[in-house]
């Protein structure tokens, strides 16, 4: 009969891999490897890792107007005054990398922290919509593009933020085709992302 893992694994290494697998992506395999890897480097490497992740903690937070993350408030794009009267609004942080990679863009961000998945129990209550239609009426941007994901929960929040921005008198866009449709923006090229915002169409 074979030996229950449980057994034949020591208690602090157990709880390593359950929380290596909580990481997003992580399976329970990976998790494993992960934490047998761990195992094996030196004291230094893994005092280094623990200790730049508790720095994270300490020292990274969200920016009160675009709500990206930031060591400083507002962060260094919020507080650019070269930055263009635009505003567009991503899902995560992540997504901000990605655009200002293209190079394509100069405005400013908003990042929701997710999209609405009422399965999931997300409603707008629970992201940074209400923040976004307080930014929109006192900053009064030129533009306000809805860069969400081209998923069914992405499309949804494009929709339902779109009948909310248009009564404010904004002009509201969205990244042209060029997106694979059910893709983030995190995993698109330099290439595909800066033309879908160099082409965007109005909504």
């Amino acid at each position: 009969m074979p030996a229950n893992p449980s057994a034949v694994t020591a208690q602090p290494v157990a709880r390593l891999i359950d929380e290596l697998g909580r990481l997003p992506g992580i399976g329970p395999k990976t998790a494993s490897r992960l934490a047998y890897h761990l195992l094996r480097t030196s004291t230094e490497e893994a005092t280094a890792l623990a200790e730049a992740i508790l720095d994270v903690k300490a020292r990274i937070s969200l920016c009160t107007v675009c709500f990206n993350t930031t060591e400083s408030d507002p962060c260094g794009l919020c507080g650019d005054p070269t930055r263009e009267s635009v505003i567009c609004v991503v899902e995560a942080p992540l997504d901000v990398v990605a655009l200002e990679r293209t190079g394509q863009y100069r405005g400013r961000y908003h990042v929701l922290h997710g999209s609405l998945s009422p399965v999931e129990g997300i409603g707008p209550d629970k992201l940074r919509i209400a923040e976004l239609l307080a930014r929109v009426e006192q900053e009064r941007p030129t533009e306000v593009i809805i860069a969400t994901n081209l998923d069914l929960p992405g499309e949804a929040t494009a929709t339902y933020l779109h009948r909310l921005l248009v009564p404010l008198g904004v002009s509201v866009s969205r990244p042209a085709s060029g997106l694979p449709a059910g893709g983030d923006l995190e995993y698109a090229d330099e290439v595909t992302l800066g033309r879908a915002i160099a082409a965007r169409r109005r909504l």
